[in-house]
């Protein structure tokens, strides 16, 4: 297969990054005004156009050093966050961790699609159109790839990904107070597991076993 350089690597993961971290955000708002907060619609932040939801440092910056520094094996990055109200919702604790819940599993949802776009990518290679296929091949890979690691990143019970939130939603009140209260120091200690590979050591084993699951179902190579 045709081997890329680093600036068509950049542009081929961009395309999927961008719509992985944004419909995350999306995803949190829909179901959040499922559950009576409207307050994402009423700001606008229901749009699935990729724009309205970059944040500099988290949309383009960070994912772009992640995947350089990594030689594109792991991407991290995130959206500016859709506003929620818990306050406007009928069970507030219950309701928000199956919001939280929805970022990961539309992340999930994804990888299975871009994983078909693989495949695709794949079948018009064999017809002939490598021109086509490959960057499907590309940027469908990609996407699976991404996706499954935000997926499975944003489940770690760290405030504040949502993992934490899911948390919440099961504790006791008084648990989950003083659960939160790391939530000030949570970035700085996903930092340190970052740089001192006990994120990878976590994130591995589930992301591997995702990534196999969605390549046997869909019959990648």
């Amino acid at each position: 297969m045709i081997e890329l350089s680093i600036i068509q690597k950049i542009a081929i993961w961009a395309i999927p990054l961008l719509f992985a971290i944004s419909l995350h955000e999306v995803a949190h708002g829909w179901v959040a005004s499922f559950f009576g907060d409207q307050t994402a619609r009423l700001a606008g932040r229901l749009s699935l156009n990729p724009l309205k939801h970059i944040d500099p440092v988290g949309t383009i910056v960070a994912p772009l050093m992640t995947m350089v520094i990594s030689n594109f094996g792991f991407v991290f990055g995130w959206a500016k966050p859709v506003p929620v109200d818990e306050r406007n919702m009928r069970k507030p604790m219950r309701d928000m961790a199956i919001v939280a819940l929805a970022g990961p599993a539309a992340n999930l949802l994804m990888a299975v699609g871009w994983g078909v776009i693989a495949k695709l990518g794949i079948w018009v290679d064999a017809m002939g159109n490598d021109w086509f296929g490959v960057p499907l091949i590309y940027m469908g890979s990609a996407g699976l790839m991404i996706n499954v690691v935000l997926g499975v990143l944003n489940l770690i019970p760290l405030p504040p990904l949502d993992g934490a939130k899911i948390l919440s939603g099961v504790l006791p009140k008084r648990a989950a107070h003083y659960f939160h209260l790391m939530e000030p120091y949570g970035f700085l200690i996903l930092l340190f597991m970052m740089f001192t590979g006990v994120l990878s050591f976590i994130l591995g084993p589930p992301v591997y076993f995702l990534i196999n699951g969605i390549g046997n179902l869909l019959g990648l190579a």
